[in-house]
């Protein structure tokens, strides 16, 4: 699903694609509506049972329902065309949904974390029964809806990150069952603020490490696992090619680098300017999977004066 992200999949085979498509979204669509219903029969049931647990559970799944409905919308968006308004196409609304995402999330944790060291300290009496019939409940949903999105997950760090949270929620309603027992059987009340405490703490460390790639694709940031310098010297060397300089290297979205540069040709081999343009296309093209690149060619004598070789300083 990798290739026809970005809104100029150079019409290759759109017959199959577009199936895929469709599916997908009908899957995506699925596990919307049974997060949803999900979410609604844990707040109740956490408000009957007295259970801060099953409440951070609920607000997990509620966030999952948010992240599978901002990634549905964000893959109808990403998959538009480029228009004059988004001359980059609309590939990015995938990344923006998954910043939002994360962001609500780290709050939702820290909010949880406060509630649950609040409850440590007064304690209030919990239904083991009823938390743990919900959180069963609530695993086979998670289950299933992971089972759903984990296909999809590998190309799209949007769904990737519905999927994540769907695990974690599988391990949030393990972590709930858990502590309904111990509420039950050892009459254990603080049991359920600790499982919250962990639910939230998960949350965070989540969020946190993903939210990372997010802001660095946002930032323009040259692609993780390119070495910036390593390309540097490869374009450098490329025959024909005297210096480089205002080099950019960034990510369109995520998997998909972009390059742009002004490449000085030697003098006297100017028109051979085309042959080195195509050259440096293929090479990068091949040696790092660059499949967007700008050039901007000029003679060595002409070159502009004092240029720094990365940005446009």
């Amino acid at each position: 699903m990798a290739s026809h992200h970005h809104g100029h999949g150079h019409g290759h085979g759109h017959g199959h694609h577009h199936v895929d498509l469709e599916a997908g979204d009908r899957r995506v669509a699925g596990a919307i509506a049974v997060n949803l219903a999900l979410t609604l029969a844990q707040i109740v049931g956490g408000l009957v049972s007295g259970s801060l647990a099953l409440i951070a559970d609920a607000l997990h799944n509620l966030s999952d329902a948010m992240s599978l409905i901002i990634a549905f919308a964000a893959r109808k968006i990403a998959r538009r065309p480029a228009d004059a308004e988004m001359t980059f196409g609309y590939g990015r609304a995938e990344v923006v949904a998954a910043l939002v995402n994360y962001t609500t999330l780290i709050l939702i944790g820290l909010y949880l974390g406060y509630e649950a060291i609040a409850r440590l300290f007064a304690p209030e009496p919990v239904a083991g029964w009823i938390m743990i019939w919900i959180a069963g409940l609530a695993l086979v949903v998670d289950l299933v809806t992971a089972a759903l999105t984990y296909s999809m997950s590998k190309d799209s760090v949007n769904i990737r990150a519905a999927f994540l949270h769907n695990l974690a929620d599988a391990l949030g309603s393990v972590a709930v069952i858990v502590a309904g027992v111990a509420v039950l059987v050892f009459g254990w009340a603080w049991v359920d603020p600790v499982v919250t405490l962990g639910i939230a703490g998960y949350i965070l460390w989540m969020s946190l490490a993903q939210i990372g790639g997010v802001i660095r694709i946002l930032m323009l940031g040259a692609p993780p696992d390119l070495d910036t310098r390593a390309v540097l010297g490869h374009l450098r060397e490329v025959e024909g090619v005297a210096s480089v300089h205002h080099v950019h290297l960034w990510q369109m979205q995520e998997n998909e680098p972009a390059l742009d540069a002004h490449v000085a040709v030697h003098e006297g081999r100017w028109s051979e300017a085309d042959a080195i343009k195509s050259r440096i296309k293929r090479s990068l093209s091949e040696r790092f999977g660059i499949g967007h690149v700008t050039l901007e060619m000029e003679c060595a004598a002409h070159a502009c004066q004092g240029a720094e070789a990365i940005g446009h300083g």
